[in-house]
């Protein structure tokens, strides 16, 4: 019997990715290459990015119409925060209508992988479709299985990273499970959608806080002329109750700047306070404007002010190894300097152009000329391959805000 199960076990489903970023993206590539028919469906694709999509084996739309020959709709929009600091899950609720709208008229599993607070699949997708006339139990299968992609060069491999599901009713997360077992090594299946959506939320939350911890630690270190990372090596030669964390500019990604407000909004719901949670949030925000201060006694040091200085940023994406630079720090960076009056500039062998403010910035070459010029260099971002010996012999200060001078 040709069922929705069976043709999900032999890789013979055809499944449609909505939205194709870094989550989706990786995804459609995944099940095409375990043997899957795909579409990827995605309104906001340059030209570029479209032909790389493309190159991989993978077909793609920018409507949503091919939803309607497909057994699974895997939904990777984005979910960014309003100015409020309130999640936007109107990317979901539109990718939901989407399917709804297209549907076929046999089974479909749809899945959600953008991360989002606790109840989302339930209180918000599941209302969606079933009032466009899709039936949970009839035909329509709903699970939630957060996405779990960590950017960056020589990072593990996609089928490495083991998934969490959690599917609304037994049957939905045993097909849901099927499928990512046919993606990745292992698949580990949760009670319900809210657990799977709460662990996602905790897992980046249990980073934000750990780094904001560090954070702090390193401007009480810095105040009373301790080394910090003398300090966190010592303390990681203990084999059990800690794990090392490191200092930085700040926090960027979509991920860990922005889902500990998403628990944040929800947990005000049921008058629950998340203190902790949102003093972290608050310290990782507050390390541009520590750095941009130590710029300036930096060039103080030197008999200079920020106003009128040529100030040289090392980095623009939010780690190293790619070119991504949602809430960079390196951006607020930009910003604080710029409002004082410094003459900013940036290396990334990643990101060619930023706008910051309205100003485009274009990446300047790594040469003995732009770092002699330069009356103080920033490093925000250890990207592979810096030229560590023409830093480290530069007449300006450094403030190295990664350690990546430390053994020169």
């Amino acid at each position: 019997m040709d069922s929705l199960e069976n043709r999900i076990i032999d890789c013979s489903a055809r499944i449609a990715v909505i939205g194709l970023g870094y989550v989706g993206f990786p995804l459609a590539r995944s099940a095409r290459e375990a043997g899957y028919g795909v579409i990827g469906i995605d309104r906001y694709l340059t030209d570029e990015r479209r032909g790389e999509i493309e190159s991989a084996g993978i077909e793609v739309a920018d409507s949503p119409g091919s939803i309607a020959g497909c057994d699974l709709a895997l939904i990777c929009v984005q979910t960014p925060l309003v100015d409020s600091q309130q999640p936007d899950i109107s990317f979901i609720v539109d990718a939901a209508r989407d399917i709804a709208s297209n549907r076929g008229n046999g089974e479909m599993l749809v899945v959600l992988e953008s991360t989002s607070y606790p109840g989302t699949t339930r209180e918000v997708l599941l209302p969606v479709l079933e009032g466009a006339g899709m039936r949970l139990g009839r035909g329509l299968y709903l699970a939630y299985a957060p996405e779990r992609v960590d950017p960056g060069e020589g990072k593990a491999s996609y089928a490495e990273i083991p998934r969490i599901v959690g599917g609304i009713d037994e049957e939905s997360g045993r097909l849901a499970a099927a499928f990512y077992e046919r993606l990745v090594s292992s698949v580990s299946r949760v009670s319900t959608p809210e657990v799977a959506e709460m662990a996602k939320i905790l897992e980046n939350i249990f980073r934000a806080v750990n780094i904001a911890l560090v954070n702090e630690m390193s401007l009480l270190c810095r105040r009373m002329g301790i080394d910090i990372w003398d300090v966190i090596e010592a303390a990681a030669t203990k084999p059990f109750g800690f794990m090392p964390f490191k200092p930085g500019p700040g926090l960027g990604g979509h991920c860990i700047p922005v889902d500990p407000f998403f628990l944040a909004w929800k947990a005000k719901q049921y008058d629950f306070y998340p203190e902790f949670i949102e003093l972290a949030g608050k310290i990782n925000k507050s390390m541009p404007f520590h750095v941009v201060q130590w710029a300036a006694e930096a060039l103080n040091s030197a008999g200079k002010s920020t106003s009128g200085s040529k100030v040289l940023l090392i980095g623009v994406a939010y780690k190293e190894g790619i070119a991504d630079t949602r809430e960079s720090p390196s951006l607020k960076v930009i910003e604080l300097l710029s409002e004082q009056g410094a003459e900013v500039s940036y290396h990334d062998p990643y990101v060619r152009h930023v706008e910051v403010s309205g100003k485009e910035y274009q990446s300047v070459p790594m040469d003995s000329q732009v770092v002699e010029a330069a009356d103080c260099i920033l490093i925000l971002t250890a990207h592979p391959g810096l030229n560590l010996e023409l830093l480290s012999s530069a007449d300006a200060p450094v403030v190295d805000t990664r350690n990546v001078l430390r053994h020169r």
